[in-house]
């Protein structure tokens, strides 16, 4: 069977046949990019790293691709500015949700993700977004626009609630605002940060407590600086003391079995010349979040390649 150049590169025959669950869109931006630049490659990279990945869950047991995947062009950029680039992930998320399929966005910059939370809460308006991230991102303005990358958090957290978790690297403003009225700053709907050293160390971080801060409709958000640069060095703006494999993957999978997730993204890949292991952890991230969604809560078909 011969492949195509889609995510899991499924082959024609597989895709003729399914009605798809998840709907993939490649956002291959990074005007904001404040460090390294090339999350505009990640996409690409991601969903070639795919095509080479097993198919068959031994976690689940069973091939999460029978959920249906579909893989759309990749979004065009503009350069007029990131708050129109932000509009039209809102407005091609828009079409995803119209046609029933579940969006799985693929970066480019974080910034992005904006647009799928806007479009998200058009459709789910109690929904609350998890962030994984090395970086709180809760800067009011970043190099003179509102819609940096750096900023993303904050904008999301003028529109829901949002618990971010594994952070370990912000600025002085971003710790006033979010210590100021506790335990809601000012003009947000609720933050509630787990830091990596508590997550990590032991002291006082409960999963429990964090998914009780998300209502039952939640859009999952993976900047790839979460995971450690041990694992995972490219991204633009790497922070040591990071997430291991496991421990994101068990943090995804117990939000997932508790709640319903309508919605995520994997974002800030900055691909790497001769390293292609990162942009595999991209790749499977992405499947893994797409079977526990799918067959997580229940058993699917069990069945080999």
């Amino acid at each position: 069977m011969d492949t195509l150049f889609n995510f899991g590169g499924l082959s024609r025959e597989i895709l003729d046949k399914q009605v798809p669950r998840f709907s993939v869109l490649p956002v291959p931006y990074d005007m904001t990019a404040s460090y390294v630049s090339g999350q505009r490659c990640g996409p690409r990279a991601i969903i070639e790293a795919s095509t080479h990945m097993e198919l068959y869950d031994d976690e689940l047991g069973l091939e999460s691709f029978e959920a249906g995947i579909e893989t759309l062009p990749f979004l065009e950029s503009t350069a007029v500015g990131p708050d129109k680039m932000i509009d039209r992930v809102q407005a091609a998320t828009g079409w995803i949700l119209d046609a029933g399929r579940i969006p799985v966005i693929l970066g480019g910059e974080h910034s992005v993700t904006l647009g799928m939370v806007r479009s998200l809460l058009e459709r789910y308006p109690k929904m609350s977004v998890l962030q994984l991230d090395a970086h709180a991102d809760m800067r009011d303005s970043y190099q003179d626009s509102p819609y940096n990358h750096a900023c993303v958090a904050r904008r999301i957290s003028e529109l829901c609630p949002i618990v971010q978790a594994g952070v370990r690297s912000l600025s002085i403003e971003e710790a006033e605002f979010m210590a100021s009225e506790k335990p809601r700053p000012k003009k947000s709907k609720g933050i509630k940060t787990w830091y990596a050293r508590d997550m990590f160390n032991g002291t006082g971080f409960s999963l429990d407590k964090a998914i009780a801060g998300l209502t039952r409709d939640v859009c999952i958000t993976i900047d790839l600086d979460c995971f450690d640069p041990a694992i995972m060095p490219a991204t633009g703006t790497p922070e040591p003391g990071g997430f291991d494999w496991h421990g994101a993957l068990s943090v995804l999978k117990k939000v997932i079995e508790k709640r319903r997730v309508v919605g995520f993204d994997v974002v800030e890949l900055c691909p790497l010349p001769g390293n292609i292991a990162p942009d595999f952890l991209a790749a499977k991230l992405v499947y893994k979040i797409m079977g526990y969604i799918a067959y997580g809560k229940g058993k699917g078909p069990r069945k080999g390649r």
